[in-house]
């Protein structure tokens, strides 16, 4: 196989398109973010670093953050895609302060503007906006974490006093990791089973005073704090328990349920699963903020770890007195320049998400299309903080025992990415959904059935797979049809045939996961028994289907690019990415003969080779990220950004022609 020469590139070039459609959101970001205190937490106490994030919270209301996604009727600047940027920005900071902000003004605010109907809008937009009314986002409890539909904290209405009683009815039905809730929230937005007349109508949304102006909890309200976590500790997260609270009627935040004065139940939307499900899907705000701050955080620790094996040394090389930097060693490579490609990949699926989620939230509701946003925005959210689990533990491995020192920001970056991957949707639980969401011709039914209904439903239908591009249609199209998936002489670095590839392999695991399925409709079958003996095949399903996804937005992402040589830098980048991913999955791709053995040797050696080749590229790859040099926070990365930069000087200085300008001073 052989890989042009890729001539260097311009960082800033690469950053022109990394930064996309919302760039002003991205460089107000970098210069706001910079004046903020050093992201290094990892000795600060846990009330000195709730106060220093609050603090924070407060220059960021100050200064307008908040207002640019929330309406412009309420001071806001209506602007959804920039609102998720610059959530994904704050993520190269401390990711506390990005944390406490999504509860505040993404999870909190975001549910009283999608809930709440123009009473509430009037009463509380500009409040949240200005921090003036901290608020929680009460949902998760002790008992119930990913199953929301069944939580069990009651909202009964009393028609004699036209208020809602809210009550924790037993200990595993207590709110519990509310973030905001320990020290600074005054009022929560409670998910509850309402209860009018009897009749149980599903879980709604209620906003529940929990302290006075003064910060004393309210009669009927007990608070206990969670304490100190492996990380985001600047998060005053805290457990909440209502004995018996009311709350006046206009406290339901009503667009999808209301109750009339006398306790009559009214709803846009029929059915309490179809209008649960709604009800969510006008929240999914929070998966997309935190897979695009998982993403930055992934960006700082390579940043880190790149630079610091370009200068580390290790072991001389024969026949020479210089030892050699670690990221010459192909080892070395392998564990960061995969990373970076696959980064790089997720970048360009999150700004489709977000572009995606922007105009939709623009237009008139489409549930098909919301469907598909919801399954997109669980699936990238799982794919993106789980790259971000296993890259940040490989870069604090790659710098060896100064990855290991706090001051190098690496195992805090561990430390508070890591719930990540468990919260705004468990993993394993989003990448079920996006597999359910797969089986096409009756996703409306499959957000209605529990796993044995799924199953039962699944088992009368026939099962049909249909791939639906998400980006530059026309242009995957051409490239796709120009190849086929298994020819063996096809180049390697072939796009039309990466892009086949991995469309082949997702039709091939969901036609084989749908045609498992259909055996719980056999008459001594058990349904969720069938189900449950496929998770495997559902998670491997969801997995390919997400990186199929994030190749096309690579793609399509590349193609938006109008300079020739950073197209030709990031077509090598995917390569890497791709070939990576195929190696990671060869085991599939040789069992289901899609492979012989020297294809699958030559896949390894492929990706060798674009790790050398990339080797010169590493710190422009880094550097187009463009992040602020007071966000780094980690010495090994400045000093190695010093030392660089002194060795430029020295070649410089002994590059410089010796006659014409033997006379002149040199500085540097």
């Amino acid at each position: 196989m052989h890989i042009p020469v890729t001539p260097p590139v311009a960082a800033s070039t690469v950053t022109d398109l990394l930064d996309g459609r919302w760039a002003h959101v991205r460089r107000d970001a970098r210069a706001r973010m910079a004046e903020l205190p050093s992201p290094q937490t990892h000795d600060l106490t846990t009330e000195r670093h709730r106060e220093q994030v609050l603090g924070e919270l407060r220059e960021l209301a100050k200064g307008g953050y908040p207002r640019v996604g929330f309406p412009t009727r309420y001071g806001g600047e209506g602007d959804t895609g920039g609102s998720l940027t610059s959530f994904e920005m704050l993520g190269f900071g401390d990711l506390s302060l990005m944390v406490k902000a999504g509860v505040q003004w993404g999870l909190f605010g975001g549910a009283v503007e999608a809930l709440g109907t123009e009473r509430h809008h009037e009463r509380y937009l500009r409040e949240i906006m200005e921090l003036d009314l901290p608020g929680c986002f009460a949902m998760t409890e002790t008992g119930h974490g990913s199953d929301v539909q069944h939580l069990r904290t009651t909202a009964t209405y009393d028609p004699a006093t036209a208020e809602f009683v809210v009550h924790t009815p037993h200990e595993a039905a207590r709110k519990d990791y509310i973030g905001n809730a320990a020290r600074d929230g005054r009022i929560a937005a409670v998910f509850a089973q309402l209860v009018t007349g009897g009749t149980g109508h599903g879980v709604h949304a209620l906003l529940v005073p929990l302290r006075d102006e003064h910060g004393e909890v309210l009669p009927g309200v007990r608070i206990e704090d969670c304490g100190r976590k492996a990380g985001l500790n600047g998060v005053d997260n805290g457990r909440i328990w209502f004995d018996q609270v009311r709350v006046p009627r206009e406290a339901l935040l009503n667009r999808y349920g209301d109750v009339a004065e006398d306790g009559t139940y009214s709803s846009p939307v029929e059915g309490d699963s179809r209008r649960f499900f709604t009800m969510l899907g006008t929240l999914i705000r929070g998966r997309i903020s935190v897979a695009g701050a998982a993403g930055s955080a992934t960006k700082s620790a390579l940043n880190i770890a790149v630079r610091y094996g370009l200068t580390r040394r290790q072991f001389e090389r024969p026949g020479s007195p210089d030892e050699v930097v670690v990221l010459d060693y192909l080892a070395h490579q392998r564990k960061l320049l995969p990373a970076l490609a696959t980064s790089y990949a997720l970048h360009f699926a999150q700004e489709e998400l977000v572009t995606t989620l922007h105009e939709l939230s623009g237009s008139e509701y489409d549930d098909r299309r919301q469907r598909e946003l919801e399954s997109r925005a669980a699936g990238l959210k799982a794919a993106t903080t789980w790259h971000a689990t296993r890259t940040i533990q490989a870069c604090r491995e790659a710098c060896g025992g100064a990855g290991y020192l706090a001051e190098n920001r690496l195992p805090q970056l561990k430390a508070d990415t890591d719930v990540f991957t468990t919260f705004e949707g468990d993993n394993t639980v989003l990448f079920q959904l996006v597999a359910k969401g797969l089986l096409t011709g009756y996703q409306q039914h499959l957000h209605e059935l529990g796993t044995a209904g799924m199953a039962r439903f699944i088992a009368d239908q026939v099962v049909g797979t249909v791939i639906e591009r998400t980006a530059a249609r026309t242009l995957i199209s051409r490239l796709v049809n120009a190849v086929t998936p298994q020819d063996e002489e096809t180049d390697l670095l072939d796009r039309g045939w990466h892009l086949r590839l991995f469309e082949d392999r997702e039709k091939h695991v969901l036609d084989t996961l749908a045609r498992r399925l259909r055996r719980a409709g056999d008459a001594d079958a058990d349904p969720f028994e069938v189900f449950n003996a496929a998770q495997d095949h559902v998670l491997r399903a969801a997995r390919v289907h997400v990186e199929r996804v994030v190749l096309e937005a690579f793609v399509a992402g590349i193609d938006r690019c109008a300079d020739q040589g950073a197209v030709d830098l990031l077509n090598r980048v995917c390569d890497l990415h791709v070939l990576s991913a195929v190696e990671a999955d060869l085991d599939w791709f040789l069992g289901h003969g899609r492979f012989g053995a020297a294809r699958a040797k030559a896949v390894t050696g492929a990706v060798n080779d674009l790790c050398r080749h990339l080797r010169p590229h590493a710190l422009t790859l880094v550097d187009a990220f463009a992040i602020p040099t007071a966000l780094v926070g980690a010495p090994i990365a400045l000093e190695a950004e010093r030392e660089r930069q002194a060795a430029q000087r020295r070649h410089d200085r002994v590059a410089l022609p010796r006659k014409e300008d033997s006379g002149k001073a040199v500085t540097s």
